[in-house]
């Protein structure tokens, strides 16, 4: 006996296609002296469960121990660097050329820092304008309550790294002086100065006075100094910026940071310079580095040889301390990132990068380019173009 036909069934067919799967780019830094990296490998795989794509440039998590493997494990594909530019966002701690920026796709978002576009040279800056590429400082970008938290993070390594190193410099026996920082009985503490009272200041004076020495805090923002002081359970000593007073905290300082000040003009003269200890260790944690001291020659902690240059005898300023503690930098910077970088993907899937910033006040804020237009005031002089206003792009209710 013959089975029947079967029947024809109507199947329902998907009117719909899964949306692509966004790509973040982590190109390796270490060639322009940049040792820290934005991701480890645990923080790469958080981005890639939540539904992103990274992309990292092969031996990239090198300057931070980290193998390939690790990050391979991780769900990371490991490329070339032309590669991680081609990506929906690129994160990058260092500054990129202007031939590489001409390689990302048009549109794309690129999450940097501040220092390394304003500063760079000014093809890479008009290349960024001529792809048209969403450049946010991740520096400037605020949560919901106003707070720069990647900010934040970065001051505080950098106050903390300041002050390990400088005791590892003091305690050299052959290139430093060959003491503690802090006290034993009978032997008077070393003295630290710290310039500011912000996140960085906090962080080294905190360190500083752990370790025995004595602290002095100056500070034309009498607000945040009072704020940092009672932080600081009061044992700082705080002051105004009284030009006797600093002179003389500077003359009897072993050790002297420079943090971000509301006074960003404020410099050490060559004559205040000369009345400082011969072997006194300088350390600039602005963005801008340099400008506080500007008779002290730049010791770049970023590239390995020149931290011996800084345990020498002459005075110098030295910079970049974050690069010393690289892989301290990625765990932190991970945990600030992970949210973030997902909260900018997820509002640019399915549209152009520009209206996360259209949308969201704490990202416009850090916008420099956008829609091939430069939106920083500091970056639009650079350029001579006009300065535009990113509120001018949206059309928010």
């Amino acid at each position: 006996m013959n089975s029947p036909a079967p029947d024809t069934l109507e199947m329902p067919v998907a009117a719909a296609t899964a949306p692509r799967r966004l790509s973040a780019g982590l190109p390796c830094g270490l060639a322009s002296g940049e040792r820290r990296f934005p991701l480890t490998p645990e923080g790469a795989a958080m981005l890639v469960e939540r539904g992103i794509d990274v992309v990292m440039e092969r031996g990239a998590g090198a300057p931070i121990h980290y193998s390939d493997e690790a990050y391979a494990r991780a769900g990371v594909t490991l490329a070339s660097r032309a590669e991680t530019l081609l990506c929906d966002a690129v994160i990058s701690l260092a500054p990129l050329a202007a031939a590489e920026i001409a390689t990302m796709r048009r549109g794309a978002l690129l999450m940097t820092l501040a220092p390394p576009v304003v500063n760079g040279p000014v093809r890479s800056a008009r290349a960024l304008l001529d792809r048209g590429i969403l450049t946010l400082a991740m520096e400037r970008v605020e949560d919901e309550g106003g707070n720069r938290r990647v900010a934040d993070i970065l001051h505080e390594i950098d106050g903390c790294a300041s002050l390990a190193i400088a005791s590892a410099l003091l305690t050299d026996p052959v290139h430093g002086k060959g003491i503690l920082l802090g006290g034993v009985t009978g032997i008077v503490p070393c003295e630290v100065t710290v310039l500011g009272s912000g996140m960085g200041a906090v962080a080294a004076a905190h360190c500083a006075l752990g370790m025995g020495a004595v602290v002095r805090m100056f500070d034309d923002d009498l607000y945040s100094l009072r704020q940092a002081s009672r932080v600081l359970d009061h044992k700082v000593i705080a002051s105004a910026m009284h030009p006797h007073v600093l002179e003389g905290a500077l003359k009897s300082a072993d050790v002297v940071i420079a943090t971000p000040m509301a006074d960003s003009g404020f410099a050490v003269t060559s004559e205040q310079v000369g009345m400082m200890k011969a072997r006194v260790l300088v350390f600039d944690l602005n963005p801008c580095p340099g400008t506080v001291f500007p008779s002290l020659p730049l010791c770049d902690l970023g590239e390995t040889t020149e931290r011996e240059k800084a345990a020498g005898n002459g005075r110098m300023c030295c910079i970049n301390v974050g690069c010393q503690v690289p892989r301290t930098a990625a765990m932190a910077l991970s945990n600030v990132l992970l949210p973030l970088t997902q909260r900018l993907l997820g509002a640019v899937a399915g549209n152009s990068p520009e209206n996360a910033l259209m949308l969201q006040p704490g990202i416009r804020c850090a916008a420099m380019t956008v829609f091939s237009k430069a939106v920083d005031p500091t970056l639009a002089g650079k350029l001579g173009v006009r300065c535009l206003d990113p509120n001018l792009f949206t059309s928010l209710s």
